[in-house]
């Protein structure tokens, strides 16, 4: 779909893929071994001006949309899942403040992650609370000028690495999941530490870890919009979040369908290369249709929430479910297609097929997905 880009989403595909050759591949087996941040990498991210994809331009930003976003995240997600999810969490991180901030917390806090000075996070999920989004029981109690916070956020991606955060917690619960709130609240702040790093099955590299709160003081100007919005501004902020999730998918079944090509070419089985059999050649196809099917999905969901519609999460659910199945399956697939070597550190299928199953599980579970597109349809018809 190249020829459908304008010169500057081209750009902005041309500097990841400059990124991904130079920066990410080189050292990605490396970073997976020793669950090193990957900080160096970030940096140049930022260097590069792709955190201002998320921001407006009057807060620093390029003023561009989701559909631009998915495009840096695909592309560094055919590189390696670990840096682009450390990417896109810092923007899924302060999504929520240009969805309900107010003009001061804005001009405070979005230049500097749009510059990328300053790395943001989203801390929603809880033990008790990860589909169950209105599940959670981090208390948020008002004491004069702050909210005293108590109680714990699990599996936070960016967590311990980021500077600004994203907070959901409940203020009234006797309102259940309209007695939620958002809080901005700044690494540092006395009464806020983290877990330990999690040793993850993939995206070793990504960070993820515990965020605890122990009568942690937060101004309430930290608030955003409203008591009781929390919910409300978290399904918003995954409305807009969840293509790119699917753009996650699709850079890395892209990047499996590569390396599983190139093998297939040189791969010699019965005095032939194995790209010469038909069952290999019906892989490879069902694996670039599927991809291609997928990547459609995700453009056709970006343009449509750039266009202004509001009511996108049936679309936005189907994005990031076909997407990830689909990335599953060619991951799989593509492992399958190399054998033996396919199951090998060596080569970075294995890596890959690691990696992708988390598309399918984080900012909603697919079976989750299933239930949004369902309801939706139930509430909406067909249309």
């Amino acid at each position: 779909m190249h020829f459908l880009l304008t010169e500057e989403q081209k750009m902005i595909v041309d500097i990841c893929r400059q990124i991904v050759e130079e920066r990410i591949k080189p050292v990605r087996a490396e970073l997976d071994e020793t669950m090193e941040y990957p900080w160096e990498i970030i940096k140049e991210i930022a260097k590069s001006d792709l955190f201002r994809l998320f921001v407006p331009e009057q807060y620093g930003g390029m003023g561009t949309g989701i559909f631009e976003i998915c495009l840096a995240s695909e592309e560094l997600s055919r590189g390696d899942l670990s840096v682009a999810t450390s990417y896109a969490a810092s923007g899924l991180g302060f999504i929520p403040i240009m969805i309900a901030g107010n003009e001061g917390q804005k001009k405070k806090y979005l230049p500097q992650l749009a510059a990328g000075e300053k790395l943001a996070a989203f801390g929603l999920t809880e033990a008790e609370a990860g589909s169950d989004a209105g599940g959670i029981r981090t208390r948020a109690i008002k004491d004069g000028d702050f909210y005293v916070l108590n109680g714990t956020k699990q599996w936070i991606t960016n967590g311990g690495e980021a500077d600004i955060y994203t907070i959901f917690a409940v203020t009234n619960p006797e309102k259940g999941i309209r007695g939620s709130s958002a809080f901005i609240v700044e690494k540092g702040t006395p009464g806020f530490e983290f877990g330990k790093k999690e040793n993850k099955m993939g995206m070793r590299a990504s960070a993820t870890r515990e965020l605890i709160f122990t009568d942690c003081r937060v101004p309430v100007e930290n608030l955003l919009d409203r008591e009781g919005m929390g919910f409300i501004i978290a399904m918003k902020t995954f409305d807009e979040s969840r293509p790119a999730v699917g753009a996650q998918a699709v850079g890395v079944a892209q990047g499996a369908l590569e390396e599983a090509l190139t093998y297939s070419k040189v791969r010699k089985q019965f005095g032939k290369t194995i790209s010469s059999f038909q069952a290999i050649q019906h892989m490879l196809a069902d694996m670039a249709t599927g991809i291609e099917a997928a990547r459609a999905l995700v453009y056709h969901t970006a343009r449509v929430i750039d266009s202004g519609e509001k009511n996108v999460a049936r679309l936005s659910a189907m994005s990031k479910l076909f997407a990830s199945d689909v990335a599953m399956k060619v991951a799989i697939d593509a492992v399958q297609i190399l054998g033996g070597y396919g199951y090998m550190k060596e080569y970075p299928v294995e890596k890959m097929m690691r990696d992708v199953k988390i598309t399918q599980i984080y900012e909603g579970t697919n079976q989750i997905q299933r239930d949004v597109i369902a309801l939706d349809m139930i509430k909406r018809g067909v249309i």
